[in-house]
């Protein structure tokens, strides 16, 4: 074969390799997050500012922590999870989903009570709060209470103020807090128990109440790497979040962030 020909024949099949690994390294560039639905608005913009920054792109699915976590258990191609609660996150560190040394705390929230409307009166949430007598003939709006966190969280509360027994014929489910939080919006539900940075981005709801933090754990969002991820930007991305420029965005939603 003439070297020319050969020489041609290599180049051509170089370049051939180029075009079809560069496919593999853009998308190892980029990062895919599965994310608590509570998280929408705020993590938008932090990941936009990412984007902005280094032109990276970040891929951000948000469902019920309980739902996503199964998914990466499955193989789902997560790269960063962040869960609205420890107890899922506890589930894929059980089950060996997690990059060893990548979890951390990075976000905390509170737990309302909420009422269709802007203008909805306040209540006081303790022992003494008549939530059936609130609802009339309605129902209550919640995450799933044995599932998704938000849904865990006001199943607890409602527990610890000796109030569940009385009102779980009444509540309504849903597959996530926004969800939750939608019935309530549309006056399809009266009243709902969301997070506080839920609320605070619905303008047809109102905080009527927030439950007393004894009276639930501490609501923390955990983030950490999976076990699977092989995108070259995951461990920067998860700097990211905790960074100044992502605290105050975090900030501006509601949310609250260690020190």
């Amino acid at each position: 074969m003439p070297m020319k020909l050969a020489r041609r024949q290599i180049a051509t099949a170089f370049a051939a390799a180029v075009l079809i690994l560069a496919p593999l390294r853009a998308a190892a560039e980029d990062v895919t997050v599965f994310a608590a639905a509570s998280l929408g608005g705020a993590l938008d913009n932090v990941a936009a500012d990412w984007t902005d920054k280094t032109g990276s792109t970040v891929t951000l699915s948000y469902a019920g922590s309980s739902a996503l976590a199964n998914q990466i258990q499955q193989g789902a191609p997560a790269d960063i999870f962040i869960s609205a609660s420890t107890d899922w996150m506890d589930a894929l560190a059980a089950s060996g989903d997690l990059r060893a040394g990548t979890r951390r705390d990075i976000l905390g929230n509170r737990l309302v009570l909420i009422a269709h409307g802007p203008d909805a009166a306040a209540v006081a949430i303790d022992a003494q709060l008549d939530l059936a007598g609130l609802l009339g003939d309605g129902r209550l709006s919640m995450a799933l209470v044995d599932a998704v966190p938000a849904g865990l969280y006001g199943k607890t509360a409602l527990t610890a103020l000796g109030l569940w027994d009385s009102i779980a014929p009444l509540v309504a489910q849903s597959d996530n807090v926004r969800s939750a939080l939608s019935f309530v919006a549309l006056n399809e539900a009266p009243l709902g128990i969301v997070y506080a940075t839920d609320a605070a981005a619905e303008d047809n709801v109102s905080i009527i109440g927030t439950f007393p933090a004894a009276s639930h754990p501490p609501i923390t969002y955990p983030a950490a790497i999976t076990a699977q991820s092989d995108s070259a930007q995951a461990a920067a991305f998860l700097d990211h979040l905790t960074s100044p420029e992502a605290r105050a965005i975090w900030q501006s939603y509601g949310f609250s962030v260690p020190d």
